[in-house]
């Protein structure tokens, strides 16, 4: 399931993103990369150790994790600390499959739901489409800035080489209450019909009997 989420950052939230990005560090991001991923991986990640992560943090973590979208869809249990991307002219990075288990010890979760949060407009930049396969063939999104998009971690995907212009991203990784993907895409289906019931008329039956089956499939389904 690839859910968009439009707007998630405004123009003030993404101007102040730019500039504390605009002199930034940026180290190899092969530094951060898996086995199977860092022999395909050419990109440039903001230094974890910058202080200026704290602050994008405030911004991009704070509208992600507030928006009823990402709610509904991720069903979060824990959200990983994000990276924040740079691709220049040459760099991509090649088909992969995201580690199924990431953080530090003591740390470590299991990656559902992967969240790439774009920076900048697509028409700073030639090239840079992020390619997921998923069963109705290839996926090619490049979408405007402040717009992200929710992907299953487990899915094949690649990002196309830039060939122009600098790409901005910020990514980061969901441990979701409901494991499987399926089960994750019947509650999300079944959530935007509930809340639509629930907005006409609260107290009608058809609204409380899918609330209850909403509630209780997450109940079923949920791990903690």
């Amino acid at each position: 399931m690839l859910v968009q989420i439009p707007d998630l950052l405004d123009a003030g939230q993404l101007a102040a993103v730019r500039r504390l990005l605009e002199d930034a560090p940026f180290v190899d991001g092969r530094l951060s990369a898996g086995m199977a991923a860092r022999p395909v991986k050419r990109n440039e990640e903001l230094d974890p150790a910058d202080r200026r992560i704290e602050a994008l943090n405030r911004i991009v973590m704070g509208a992600l994790t507030r928006h009823p979208l990402y709610l509904s869809a991720a069903l979060p249990h824990r959200v990983a600390v994000p990276f924040y991307a740079r691709y220049r002219p040459g760099m991509a990075y090649g088909e992969h499959v995201d580690d199924p288990v990431m953080g530090p010890p003591g740390g470590r979760y299991r990656s559902d739901v992967s969240v790439t949060v774009f920076l900048n407009a697509p028409e700073e930049y030639e090239g840079g489409e992020l390619l997921i396969h998923t069963p109705f063939g290839e996926q090619r999104v490049k979408l405007p800035a402040g717009h992200a998009l929710l992907y299953p971690a487990s899915s094949r995907h690649r990002v196309a080489e830039v060939t122009r212009g600098e790409r901005l991203v910020a990514v980061t990784w969901v441990q979701s209450l409901v494991r499987d993907p399926a089960r994750r895409e019947v509650l999300f289906e079944l959530d935007r019909a509930r809340e639509a019931l629930l907005r006409a008329d609260p107290t009608a039956e058809p609204a409380r009997r899918v609330q209850a089956a909403y509630a209780n499939l997450v109940r079923m389904w949920a791990e903690l």
